[in-house]
Formats: C-alpha cells, sequence, structure tokens
C-alpha cells in the first residue's frame, strides 16, 4: 500500500515537472517571422505589417479563428462559411449572405484576396482598417451574430487557445485585441498573384496569351482599365455603374455611411482576379455570368440615378460601354487568365 501511494507521488510529480517544462518551453517559445509576398508587378503594401508583424504562430491562430464556428452566436458559423477558398474565399452559389438563425445578409460575400494592399474594406468601405473589419460580419444579427467579449469568454475557456494566444502574442492571453490580430495575420498573408496573366507581365514560365486573351486585354485596357487599374484590378474608388436598384433591398451603398448624395448608390469596384470563380457578380449578387455583366455595360445601365460614373458615359449622351460579340468574348477569355489555382488550392490558407 505504502509502495502504491509512493508510486502514484512519484508519478504525480514526473507529469507536474513534464508540465512545468512544456509551459517554461512555451514561455520561451520564439515565433518564426513569416513575410508577406511583395509581387514585383503589385503596388506597395497598404497594411502596416510593422505593427503587426506576421509570424507562424500567428499565422495558424489565424487561420484557425477563421475556420472556428465559436465566433458566431450559434457556434457555427465561421468566416470560412461565407468565404470557400475554392471560390476566392466567396459565398458560392448564394447571391447574399447567410448566417445564423437562418439570417440573410444584404449583400454579396466579396472574394478575400491581397487585402494588405486595400486602403478600406466592405462594399461601402465601412471598415478603414483590416483589424478592424472582422467585427462588422461578427457582430451584424444576420451574419455571426455575436460580440467580441462573448468570443473572448469562450476562446479563453478552452486550452488549447490559450496555449495558441501565448505562443502567437508573447505570452499574452487572450483578447479580443490579439483575436483580430491573428485573423488580420492570416489574410495578409492570403495573396493571389500567381495567375497565367501575373507570369505573362512578369515573363515568368515563358508563358504567353493566345490571340484571343492577348485581344481581350487589349480591350479591357481601353474599356475597363480606368476603374479596374493597377494589377490589383481595381482602382479602390466607390462608384455608381447604373445597376437597377433592387426594390426589394434599395441598398444605397457608401451614402448609408455618412447620407452625402454625391455617394448614393456607390460601391466599392471590385478587383477582378479570380473573377471566374467568384460568382454571382455585383455587390448583390444579381448576374451570374460574366457574359451577363458584360451586356448590361453594353445596353443595360441606367443612368438616371443622379450619380452614374461619367466614365461610362458616351458621346451620344446616353450610358454604356460599347462592344462587338467578339470584344466580350476576348474579355472574357482574359479575365480567365486572371484565375490563380494556386492561390486557389494553397494548403495554407485550407482548412485544417
Amino acid at each position: 500500500m505504502k509502495y502504491l501511494k509512493l508510486k502514484s507521488i512519484v508519478f504525480g510529480l514526473l507529469i507536474f515537472n513534464s508540465c512545468a517544462k512544456s509551459d517554461q518551453f512555451e514561455a520561451n517559445y520564439e515565433p518564426i517571422p513569416l513575410q508577406v509576398e511583395k509581387p514585383s508587378n503589385f503596388p506597395d503594401i497598404e497594411y502596416t505589417i510593422e505593427n503587426n508583424p506576421v509570424t507562424d504562430a500567428g499565422f495558424e491562430l489565424g487561420k484557425k479563428l477563421f475556420y472556428e464556428g465559436k465566433l458566431s452566436a450559434n457556434n457555427a458559423i465561421a468566416c470560412a462559411f461565407c468565404h470557400e477558398q475554392a471560390f476566392a474565399f466567396t459565398h458560392h452559389g448564394h447571391t447574399l449572405s447567410h448566417g445564423v438563425n437562418d439570417g440573410i445578409g444584404f449583400r454579396n460575400a466579396q472574394p478575400m484576396q491581397n487585402l494588405a494592399y486595400q486602403r478600406e474594406f466592405m462594399w461601402d468601405g465601412a471598415s478603414t482598417h483590416l483589424d478592424l473589419q472582422p467585427i462588422i460580419p461578427i457582430s451584424s444579427e444576420l451574419e455571426m451574430g455575436e460580440t467580441l467579449s462573448n468570443i473572448v469568454a469562450k476562446l479563453a475557456a478552452m486550452p488549447q487557445y490559450q496555449k495558441d494566444f501565448k505562443r502567437a502574442f508573447n505570452g499574452q492571453g487572450v483578447t479580443s485585441e490579439n483575436m483580430l490580430k491573428a485573423l488580420s495575420q492570416f489574410m495578409v498573408m492570403m495573396v493571389s498573384a500567381n495567375s497565367k496573366y501575373d507570369k505573362f507581365v512578369r515573363n515568368e514560365d515563358n508563358v504567353v496569351l493566345t490571340q484571343i486573351e492577348q485581344d481581350g486585354l487589349n480591350s479591357f485596357t481601353t474599356n475597363c482599365a480606368s476603374c479596374h487599374a493597377t494589377d490589383l484590378f481595381t482602382d479602390q474608388t466607390y462608384r455608381n455603374t447604373g445597376l437597377p436598384v433592387n426594390p426589394q433591398l434599395n441598398d444605397k451603398g457608401r451614402y448609408n455611411l455618412g447620407q452625402n448624395p454625391a455617394d448614393l448608390y456607390k460601391f466599392k469596384v471590385p478587383s477582378l482576379r479570380n473573377v471566374e470563380k467568384s460568382y454571382p457578380y455585383m455587390h448583390d449578387g444579381r448576374f451570374t455570368t460574366l457574359e451577363a455583366v458584360l451586356d448590361f455595360y453594353d445596353s443595360n445601365i441606367q443612368g438616371n440615378s443622379g450619380t452614374v460614373d461619367n466614365a461610362l458615359l458616351r458621346a451620344d449622351g446616353s450610358y454604356g460601354i460599347n462592344l462587338t460579340t467578339y470584344q466580350k468574348e476576348s474579355i472574357i477569355a482574359f479575365l480567365k487568365t486572371l484565375t490563380d489555382y494556386e492561390f486557389l488550392e494553397d494548403e495554407r490558407f485550407a482548412e485544417f
């Protein structure tokens, strides 16, 4: 009996010492810095990396949080629910975002790529910092329906997350600030820059465009590049492109932020990277094909709202972009060269 008691005590001491060594190891853990990709054909990074340096531990924590249902009120709706990697992190097949309690939002989920290169976020620019952007879907009653304080409480009650946060943030615990920073570390690494187009403009792997793709690039440059500018394929401005107003939503776009009449029905110019995979299109997902989008710009723009972009004004006073059937076909062929399969299949961003 004494032997058994002594054995139990020794075993307990071994376990204690093992845990102590593990804790000591974690306390001394040095996260490995990760470099945010800066392709040669891209503009400068907008995100201030120095304020939130990306590390292996921070990135892995951010990835884990991105796929974590506990960030929502019902513990089931993760960020990834509306942002599926294979479809450029959009909500495939859904015109509008879905959320807790069968809630349906009023806008189409945007792609998640090259966010480190953007200044503002959401269709209306409601967030001006990537660290703060997740608060909008998290707190939306139609999307994740949760509060930061509740999320922190849930994560702090889980030993693994306690360990993960300490590893990622120099021994600090679970806080809303660290949670948002971890998500940003994951998101800024999501750089899409290895499409056929990228390799062509960087003269890599002897990639050349076909004749129809080159013709499409020429037509795109003439007709579309004033808005879809730089190799991000967005000038990051807000524009009214003359979409007929959806009476069920009556979404007034950027106007909703400051009630400025000049912003009525203006939405952020979306990037066209991976656009082949990110359908449906427009802020309300009304178009399911690229053909429908180009048909709209050719002949269905409505100019009666007063704020339609002047870039769409024809010489005869009507609105639209004159495109022949072949120009439309070639533009679509070019847009498909923006599909970055390396990004869409990158295991670094895939669910565990």
